[in-house]
């Protein structure tokens, strides 16, 4: 499902025209990047979690050159998914 499939969906169900729906998917979707780029978690109660995760610094391998470098320590964003969640998506 992309994100003109998610629109569709909203505007079908509520009513709400389209350009109104992208807005505030939009909107919703700069304010977690917002939250996460300034180390804040986002909490959305019975669906998950966006969370800021470190990943440790480690050695890797270029293997075309045949030579080691170190990638540093860096966070990565993630999502958690609710329990609530989990259950039904398991259901399936």
């Amino acid at each position: 499902m992309t994100k003109a499939d998610i629109v569709n969906e909203i505007s079908k169900n509520t009513g709400i025209d389209k350009a109104t729906v992208l807005t505030t998917i939009e909107s919703f979707m700069d304010s977690v990047k917002k939250s996460l780029s300034a180390n804040e978690n986002v909490y959305l109660r019975g669906f998950g979690s966006f969370i800021v995760k470190r990943r440790a610094q480690k050695t890797a391998r270029n293997i075309s050159k045949n030579t080691t470098i170190i990638i540093p320590e860096h966070n990565i964003p993630a999502f958690k998914p609710a329990k609530v969640f989990v259950s039904k998506v398991s259901k399936l």
